[in-house]
């Protein structure tokens, strides 16, 4: 497969970026849904510790996260490690298009049924609001930005929560390039979580944190969140 990570759209018009990132993101679909499962369980593995090590122990806090789709990494098993903490999980729900997603309760064997795409909702579970969001990337950027696929539902859901959610991007580093030409529309992640590590995000230039350094960071976004929240 030719590797178009560095290539660049026709133009800056709108129009010209869309059918690139589409490109970008069928390109990052295709590869990651070739990957060999051996590959696949080592990289989940590795992601799973960083994500551990990063989250630790988040008693009392509600972690929303996807149900995984076209060989997504899998994060049922890091947020499972944390329920078990005492934190509370929740996946997210499509009610209309153009709307915010709604999210509600979901635990081990909790009631499901069959969303958008045929991807597992829980059903009828209670509604919450999430402090934290862990979200697969197709492809993402230098500066945290990320690619969903195309319809905004997760932009659309983190510009609506006040005070905004803390929000963790997890991805392949083959699928990382220098920019998907952000819009107005598009919200950086907050932290970027890949096989290779975590980086601190944003929307400036990805840095890399240790695993220590990294918790601290997290503990301090949600503190910030918190302060927000209690005023």
């Amino acid at each position: 497969m030719t590797d178009q990570r560095n290539s660049t759209p026709h133009s800056t018009e709108w129009s010209d970026i869309r059918v690139w990132r589409k490109a970008q993101r069928d390109r990052c679909i295709a590869w990651r849904t070739g990957i060999e499962e051996a590959q696949r369980v080592m990289w989940g593995k590795q992601i799973t510790a960083s994500l551990l090590a990063l989250l630790q122990t988040p008693a009392a806090r509600t972690i929303g996260f996807c149900w995984p789709y076209q060989s997504e990494f899998d994060a049922r098993f890091a947020v499972r490690r944390c329920c078990d903490a005492g934190a509370t999980a929740a996946l997210p729900e499509v009610i209309g298009k153009g709307l915010p997603l709604r999210f509600r309760q979901w635990w081990p064997g909790a009631p499901m049924t069959s969303g958008v795409y045929d991807i597992p909702v829980p059903d009828g579970t209670p509604e919450l609001r999430p402090d934290l969001l862990v979200l697969p990337m197709n492809a993402f950027d230098d500066r945290g930005y990320r690619l969903g696929y195309g319809g905004g539902y997760f932009d659309r859901t983190i510009a609506a929560l006040k005070p905004r959610i803390v929000t963790i991007g997890v991805s392949h580093e083959y699928c990382r390039v220098p920019t998907i030409h952000p819009q107005a529309h598009d919200i950086a992640m907050d932290i970027v979580v890949t096989e290779a590590g975590v980086c601190k995000a944003g929307g400036v230039l990805l840095a890399r944190l240790d695993a220590e350094t990294a918790h601290a960071h997290l503990q301090k976004l949600i503190g910030g969140r918190d302060a927000v929240e209690g005023n």
